[in-house]
């Protein structure tokens, strides 16, 4: 990635810990809430899956993981 990319992702990275007072579990019980509004308009929020090992073997895998 790009100097200027990463510098850009740093600064939201910093702009939302500072919104939350660098408090994951204050950001964490927002993401929460936010989740519960959407559910309560009638979106359909999906659960993660229980056991990520057991996913199949996609594209996006192969990528993510060639470098380990």
């Amino acid at each position: 990635m790009t100097h200027e990319i990463m510098m850009e992702a740093h600064g939201i990275k910093d702009a939302i810990g500072g919104k939350y007072g660098n408090n994951l579990d204050a950001l964490f019980k927002q993401i929460q809430r936010g989740e519960a509004k959407l559910k309560a308009a009638g979106v359909l929020i999906l659960p993660p899956p229980a056991n990520p090992t057991n996913l199949p073997n996609t594209a996006l895998q192969r990528t993510r993981f060639a470098h380990r």
